[in-house]
């Protein structure tokens, strides 16, 4: 167990995927430092109740979310500090507090990740079909550490930019199995005929 700083969110962020921030209240502004100073993580949970606001209030969360490590930091054009940031580790919430600034922290466990694995071959032509799809991010991608190999790595990528329901995410997330992960979105995926074959 391990206390890890929480910003709960409408979108699921899954291990080794890109969330740009847009950082204007006072809680996260201070534990954003923090991170900075200490090469920190914090928890990103999906907020799952209704008539909340993007950032909260936290009050009905999902039990497993991913830590985020900050990779780039900017000044925005409104005077805003904007984050890239990307996942890290999953884990599970067992509980939370709020402190006296509002920040939730919660005390978490990480789960074990599965050792990397390969893609089976009829899930190869969506390597293609991904890769195509990071090209549009351009400059952005650079932050990714891309391997196209695992099937892990594979499947967090296309759960990611599908255009699937939080829920619908958040279930691909808790998933243990990578392979499992693949067979699911593998038929909500059209290949064009040219991004089709082995890679």
């Amino acid at each position: 167990m391990t206390e890890l700083p929480l910003f709960p969110l409408r979108t699921v962020l899954f291990p080794g995927g890109l969330l740009p921030l847009r950082i204007f209240e006072t809680r996260y502004v201070d534990m954003v430092g923090r991170c900075m100073r200490e090469a920190g993580e914090f928890g990103v949970l999906l907020i799952s109740g209704e008539g909340e606001s993007e950032t909260g209030p936290a009050g009905e969360l999902a039990g497993i979310g991913t830590s985020a490590r900050i990779v780039d930091f900017h000044a925005l054009p409104d005077g805003l500090l904007g984050l890239m940031c990307r996942g890290a580790r999953r884990f599970r919430l067992h509980s939370r507090r709020v402190q006296a600034d509002g920040l939730n922290v919660g005390e978490v466990e990480w789960l074990a990740e599965p050792a990397p694995s390969a893609l089976a071959p009829e899930h190869l032509p969506l390597t293609r079909l991904l890769r195509r799809v990071l090209q549009e991010l351009g400059d952005t991608a650079r932050h990714l550490d891309a391997d196209f190999d695992d099937a892990g790595w594979v499947s967090n990528r296309l759960a990611e930019f599908l255009p699937l329901e939080r829920g619908a995410q958040q279930q691909l997330l808790e998933l243990e199995d990578p392979q499992q992960r693949m067979r699911a979105l593998a038929p909500l995926i059209e290949v064009p005929p040219e991004a089709d074959g082995r890679i």
